[in-house]
């Protein structure tokens, strides 16, 4: 009998480990059919980016956790979505309800979960490029970077200050130049199916007009043509700053409600650019791709729909947000010193920005030949086409005169540094001329 009973026992065990070795080989094949289909029809890829810091840019990060937010409950996991902001806002001791941010007066947080893999110094135009083109990072942040293949599908969003042929970064600038580079050599090393990136800045359009090639299954839309400012918008009292810019709540407020297998992205492009009726919403690239839904860039899962209650955008263009921000604070001041702080601040700035003008049309002068050329680079806006000239002639100017990214109404200027290298007057003088007037 106890014999029978350990043949009894031998033989269920066998087929117990039987049956386990059976459904491991099972799920093993399970696992490799879902990476065989995820090799063949892609994966979703993302890299947000807030380019400021600061409390008076309040709104770019809030812009980029909102987009996270999007495309995390649209079911693109953690893994694939790679957020490079700065992160002072949320526990800025400005903030009046300490680690939660609003992209919307009578919204909730959007914070929360926001991965933090590139934040502080690290937010800088070498590392985006690098995260973007899946390059090793090193000891640098969260290490995690856009390791797209083939077939995959990428979204870039990117939100910040701007000026002809470049957007702005904490510290340094990324140049129109360099990032369509990286875009066509990730293009020509198969790193994506097709890419899709949307550019919140002024003058964003300057960054992809006659720069993104039609044929490498690259598309964009941009804020703002490539002369004009982009808006902010949401000012909110409690806060005493901007929630959001006009372009990127616009876009975001359709993805929350709409379903992102039906709408497609020309459509959503439509409503963006009826609703942004501060600025000239472009499109660039191949716009084939809008025939394309909302689903395959920004998430393929299906959420619950959010819906914001109307309110005023009280939008301004981007360059005016200081003052505007002491505007408001000056009628909300109950006390003297109050107002006379705010005046104070309001009469520096006006006196920075009257001191950049200065400069700038001081380098005009040395630079030209006579009145009347110098009259004509300061009053034009011509096409930016000699990136070659243009772009070291502007870090010579932020290196020399107005750090870029300190200095923000100094971006309103460069305009004339486009006009200069367009006119053809000489490189050497140029950066001469830019060098004598800021020694």
């Amino acid at each position: 009998m106890a014999m029978l009973k350990k043949v009894v026992f031998l033989l269920i065990a066998a087929n117990f480990a039987k049956s386990s070795f059976i459904d491991n080989v099972v799920e093993e094949i399970r696992k490799s059919q879902v990476e065989k289909k995820n090799t063949t029809e892609g994966v979703h890829w993302a890299l947000i980016v807030a380019g400021s810091n600061g409390w008076y840019n309040y709104r770019h990060q809030a812009d980029a956790c909102h987009a996270y937010q999007i495309l995390h409950n649209h079911g693109i996991p953690d893994e694939r979505i790679v957020v490079m902001m700065y992160d002072d806002i949320a526990n800025s001791e400005d903030n009046p309800t300490p680690g939660i941010v609003i992209n919307h007066p009578k919204g909730k947080d959007v914070y929360h979960g926001v991965p933090k893999d590139y934040t502080g110094d690290d937010v800088t135009p070498k590392n985006f490029l690098k995260i973007l083109q899946g390059e090793d990072m090193g000891m640098i942040g969260s290490g995690k970077v856009i390791k797209s293949g083939p077939n995959d599908h990428v979204f870039v969003n990117f939100v910040d200050h701007g000026a002809p042929g470049i957007v702005a970064f904490p510290d340094g600038e990324l140049t129109a130049k360099s990032l369509n580079t990286a875009i066509k050599k990730m293009h020509k090393d198969k790193k994506f199916g097709k890419m899709v990136l949307y550019f919140e800045a002024c003058e964003s359009g300057s960054m992809f007009k006659n720069l993104l090639p039609k044929s490498i299954s690259a598309y964009a839309t941009t804020a703002s043509n490539e002369k004009e400012s982009s808006y902010a918008c949401y000012y909110d009292q409690k806060r005493g700053t901007y929630l959001g810019d006009v372009y990127s709540v616009k876009w975001m407020e359709d993805s929350d409600k709409e379903n992102l297998d039906v709408e497609t992205l020309y459509k959503q492009f439509q409503i963006v650019k009826r609703e942004t009726n501060t600025s000239h919403v472009m499109q660039y690239g191949d716009l084939k791709l809008n025939k394309d839904t909302v689903e395959e860039y920004q998430g393929k899962a299906e959420a619950k729909p959010i819906t914001y209650p109307s309110v005023p955008l009280d939008a301004v263009p981007a360059p005016d947000v200081p003052m505007a921000i002491l505007t408001h604070r000056l009628q909300a001041a109950t006390t003297v010193e109050e107002q006379e702080k705010i005046v104070a601040e309001m009469t520096a700035i006006l006196k920075m920005q009257e001191k950049i003008k200065a400069t700038m049309k001081g380098i005009v002068g040395r630079a030209t030949t006579d009145a009347k050329q110098a009259r004509r680079i300061l009053e034009s806006q011509y096409d930016l086409e000699d990136h070659d000239c243009y772009e070291p002639v502007v870090q010579r100017f932020s290196m020399r005169c107005y750090r870029l990214s300190k200095y923000e109404h100094a971006l309103r200027h460069l305009y004339a540094l486009v006009n200069m290298c367009e006119e053809k007057i000489s490189f050497g003088d140029i950066m001469k001329a830019i060098d004598d007037e800021c020694y």
